[in-house]
């Protein structure tokens, strides 16, 4: 869009009729023919997401009038207001917060240097201010036109990110194409956030990668909300729309605190800190190899059943995300029965490493739901790193300082038992049910060992090995032998773990922990 003719026509007018005329081409981004084309496209504009993200009138925008500089390629005569970016701050429940949101209509949302330095401005701010940072992508990636100048402006981006890291929250919602360099600054942040069916990442698309590897494959096949959120793990919600979107960051939002240093936000609630649910008492079967949903057991543990799922679709043996326990946000990472029996492997290391360590970084208790029979056997998961992958979980764990809570529902066996934040690696309370299970493997393995000549010299093998086992498990696969040596701190009714916790959670209030003076630690990536 020029802007020629209002440099021209504005001549006679007075300074607040400019002022006006110059803030309403503003709002137009490109024009109203082609915000009438993202509304087909099923999208919103730039300017109506923020109004869905933000409480009502809380928007101050930054930049408004900022234009490109560059004469090359005919941009001299196409400037318009923003740059193809709308940036400020508003509140969220009341709460500060720094917003860019990219406007596809203007160039495609593609990242020139005036672009960049907007965004980049906001970030600065956030850093500064202790206020999260969100950012709605949407864009065509680089600006061609402006040739390494829109790369040098990625860059930028990319280190504030960096430097933003773990002293405020950072959330990025792809509403739209985001590829190339571009998908490396929502990598970096702490939470993403997809559309289904509109979005999509790739650092590479179909064509490209057709030409080079001759896979026919197409853009939501290869980077689209589900891709992303279910097989890649690069994405932690997959939303249903645009609306969805925003208002799932907005509740996110609420269980966050602004910056590393402030403490977690409280909510009244009238769930009693003392209600017993004596369904808990029956919620986990008899027989040992049996399934149940963990989720039944967290719902009824929290405030109001309310759970705010993490990566719900991405290596869901095991479950993270965000709850309340007497009105204080808590972190929950819990092993997943019914998923591979609650086995970690790889893609389950990794994802709860990374939720335990946003959780540290925001002084957010970690609450452990602990079923695990042990790490995933095989060679596919030996040959890509199971070791060195699961080395992530174990490091979160042991480098965290936050109030650390773990209930042992039933299996704890081998070096999981350790890695799932056990005394031995600062667990601050650790509890578990009676029907815990607490060894080196299952008695089963364990017989078959131990017992190996016994039972192969024996008239009834089969009879020999059942006794073994119940001999084992009645010895070994229980609570009290580790309670007995103070690994555990008490044996609970399942009914009473809300009470527990919450108790738990006030005595640890307060808790100061340190890790020894350094740089930073080298966590096995």
């Amino acid at each position: 869009m020029s802007t020629s003719a209002t440099e021209n026509d504005t001549s006679a007018s007075s300074p607040i009729e400019v002022l006006n005329h110059r803030r309403a081409e503003a709002q137009l981004g490109g024009g109203e023919a082609r915000i009438a084309r993202q509304h087909e496209k099923g999208k919103l504009t730039a300017r109506e997401r923020l109004d869905l993200l933000l409480d009502r009138g809380s928007f101050q925008e930054l930049g408004t009038f900022v234009r490109h500089q560059v004469k090359d390629f005919g941009l001299e005569s196409n400037r318009p207001y923003g740059d193809g970016v709308v940036t400020g701050f508003g509140t969220i429940g009341g709460r500060l917060v720094y917003v860019f949101s990219q406007d596809f209509t203007v160039f495609g949302g593609s990242l020139g240097l005036a672009h960049a330095e907007k965004i980049v401005k906001v970030m600065k701010l956030s850093l500064e201010n202790g206020a999260p940072i969100i950012g709605l992508n949407d864009s065509g990636g680089a600006r061609i036109q402006e040739g390494v100048a829109s790369l040098g402006g990625y860059a930028d981006i990319f280190l504030q990110n960096t430097l933003a890291s773990g002293v405020v929250p950072q959330i990025s919602a792809i509403m739209g194409p985001c590829a190339g360099g571009a998908v490396y600054s929502p990598a970096i942040t702490d939470f993403v956030f997809m559309v289904k069916n509109t979005s999509y990442m790739f650092v590479t698309g179909p064509n490209v990668v057709k030409t080079v590897t001759n896979e026919v494959v197409t853009q939501e096949e290869l980077g689209g909300a589900d891709t992303h959120a279910s097989q890649s793990g690069v994405a932690h919600l997959a939303t249903a729309n645009e609306a969805d979107c925003l208002l799932k960051i907005r509740e996110l939002l609420s269980y966050l605190p602004s910056n590393c240093e402030d403490p977690v936000p409280i909510v009244p609630t009238d769930d009693p800190a003392d209600r017993a649910d004596a369904e808990l008492d029956t919620i986990v079967p008899e027989n040992p190899n049996k399934p149940y949903d963990m989720h039944d057991v967290i719902e009824r543990v929290v405030d109001g059943g309310a759970f705010f799922k993490i990566h719900p679709d991405f290596a869901a043996n095991i479950v993270v995300g965000f709850a309340r326990l007497g009105g204080r946000s808590v972190g929950i990472v819990a092993n997943q029965p019914s998923v591979l029996a609650g086995v970690l492997d790889i893609d389950a290391s990794v994802k709860g490493a990374r939720f335990v360590r946003f959780c540290d970084a925001f002084n957010i208790p970690v609450i452990v739901f602990e079923d695990v029979p042990g790490f995933l056997p095989g060679t596919d998961q030996e040959w890509r790193g199971i070791i060195r992958h699961g080395a992530k979980l174990l490091y979160a764990f042991c480098e965290a300082t936050v109030p650390k809570m773990t209930v042992i529902t039933r299996k704890a066996y081998g070096g999981a038992y350790d890695v799932m934040s056990s005394k031995h690696i600062r667990g601050d309370l650790n509890l578990a049910w009676p029907t815990a299970e607490i060894a080196v493997m299952g008695p089963k393995g364990a017989v078959e060992i131990i017992y190996k000549r016994q039972i192969a010299e024996a008239d009834d093998p089969e009879a020999a090995k059942r006794g073994f086992i119940e001999q084992y498990r009645e010895r070994f696969a229980n609570p009290y032998v580790a309670a007995e040596l103070g690994y555990i701190d008490d044996v609970i009714k399942p009914s009473e773990t809300r009470r527990v916790l919450i108790r738990g959670l006030e005595m640890l209030q307060n808790k100061v922990a340190t890790n020894p003076r350094k740089k930073h630690g080298n966590i096995p990536l």
